[in-house]
């Protein structure tokens, strides 16, 4: 059982909070401007409503226009604040509350070493079969992020992978592409992830389990074609390791590492089994949920206790410490509150179209423009629509409550499922995050690794075409099938 030591402190990098100060004034300056359009549009819009049926689904014909009539801007200005005591706020409270437990109980595993240990004692065994080392690497993490929602939190070990791929003759690129490319790519290609799928079908109101299979196929075909993506690159690297992108760079970090592999010592092996077991129970919650029906709409809540229960006793397990336990649970919680602004923004939204009468106005026009077409041309709209918002608003439970409130009855309207829906917001949200410029753990991962943003690009653009094409086929195949 093998870990991973080395002596220069340089390398070891702090760590970061789930959102930087200059990600959390884009979102917030963005869903601003959109309320204020919002708002600005009652007073042009003219107010209109549907009837629904019991399950709340538009019914298309029955669209009853009204008359202008633009809302108050005190409703405006206290929207983030009532929208807690909303038809929706339950529902936000929850998944504000979900939020909050688990980056506590994510930020607890991390200063305590519990992240560190688990991944190098699961990879530490395959220290010299490089090419095994990759794809199991590629797994481990991909599984945290498609289980878990685990991204930023991931990347944290970075430093660790640069590293072991170093120690390994292999380059940063790499070590990238293990730790940053596939954490990314496991929280897109989403089997139960807590803050894709589980948000989405809380919000939606079906089970998580709803159209798993399809996910669980989608999740095999891109661990594929990572996998195949970086073997390839191995192999170009074993013919010419000149040919990396970051050679000179790593020349001198061979030079400055001391790299050396050391046994776990007792500690450790009983810090891993705590959290082993930990993620062991977790997966049995997860897979009672999906196969459970009773429970399947309590997804949220029952993964945020057990979550922080088991947590807090692996925790104190460790540590043996309240403080020590406690203290980086809260740090973790209080990092997470500026996505819950983000969330009450965004729920805002929703809440300012709603009582200003023009909710139904809007779906009827976006109706209207899809209505003329077929499934298939619909279902790429709402994903390019979704991919256009992750531009701007990078949070998946940000984006959550703004867009399915207005895509999900058009979908059932025109006849799409919400698994298809789900999946297509998974896809559309997360495997940009690896290449767009304005996503912050994309920029603080290649700066911890002293990679520019137009080397990254260069290595793996046309890995994101091909998933993007991939991604686009599914949800095709999807719509044929009646998924």
């Amino acid at each position: 059982m093998d870990k991973l030591e080395h002596k220069t402190p340089v390398e070891k990098e702090k760590a970061f909070s789930n959102i930087s100060l200059k990600s959390f004034v884009t979102v917030v300056l963005v869903l601003l401007a959109i309320l204020a359009l919002v708002a600005a549009l009652s007073y042009v819009v003219p107010q209109g409503s549907f009837t629904r049926d019991e399950e709340g689904v538009i019914l298309t014909d029955t669209y009853v226009r009204g008359e202008v009539g633009g809302i108050a801007l005190w409703r405006v200005l206290t929207a983030p604040g009532r929208v807690f005591a909303s038809e929706d706020g339950l529902t936000i409270i929850m998944i504000s509350l979900f939020l909050l437990v688990m980056s506590g109980i994510f930020n607890l595993l991390e200063k305590t070493g519990g992240m560190r240990i688990l991944i190098s004692r699961l990879i530490g065994k395959l220290h010299g079969r490089t090419g095994a080392v990759v794809c199991i690497t590629v797994l481990i993490f991909m599984l945290f992020g498609s289980f878990f929602g685990m991204f930023e939190e991931l990347v944290t070990l970075l430093p660790i992978m640069i590293v072991f791929m170093l120690s390994l003759k292999q380059d940063t690129m790499m070590a990238l592409g293990t730790c940053l490319l596939a954490a990314c790519f496991g929280f897109s290609a989403a089997i139960t992830n807590p803050f894709s799928v589980g948000l989405a079908s809380q919000y939606v109101g079906v089970s998580p389990a709803e159209g798993l299979w399809l996910r669980v196929i989608f999740f095999v075909l891109i661990y594929g074609t990572v996998c195949l993506f970086l073997l390839a690159y191995h192999k170009k690297l074993q013919r010419d390791p000149k040919a990396s992108l970051s050679y000179a760079n790593d020349c001198a970090k061979r030079e400055n590492l001391s790299v050396e592999i050391t046994a776990l010592n007792a500690e450790e092996r009983r810090i891993f089994r705590i959290y082993a077991t930990f993620f062991g129970i977790q997966g049995l919650i997860l897979i009672a949920i999906a196969t459970v029906r009773a429970i399947s709409g309590l997804a949220i809540p029952i993964l945020a206790a057990s979550f922080l229960i088991f947590g807090i006793i692996a925790g104190l397990l460790v540590c043996k410490n309240a403080g020590k336990v406690f203290g980086p649970f809260l740090k973790g919680a209080v990092a997470m509150l500026p996505a819950v602004l983000m969330i009450a923004l965004a729920s805002s939204v929703k809440l300012v179209m709603t009582e200003s009468g023009i909710l139904d106005t809007i779906m009827h026009f976006a109706l209207n423009l899809l209505l003329g077409k077929n499934k298939f041309v619909a279902i790429l709209m709402i994903y390019a629509l979704i991919l256009f918002l992750q531009i701007f608003i990078g949070s998946a439970s940000a984006k959550i409550v703004l867009v399915m409130p207005i895509v999900m009855p058009i979908a059932r309207a025109l006849g799409i499922s919400p698994a298809l829906v789900i999946l297509t917001y998974c896809m559309a949200d997360g495997f940009s995050d690896a290449i767009i410029p304005t996503n912050p753990v994309l920029l603080i991962g290649l700066s911890m690794a002293n990679v520019s943003y137009g080397k990254w690009v260069k290595w793996t653009w046309k890995l994101q075409l091909f998933v993007f094409l991939l991604s686009v086929l599914i949800l095709l195949f999807g719509v044929a099938i009646g998924y």
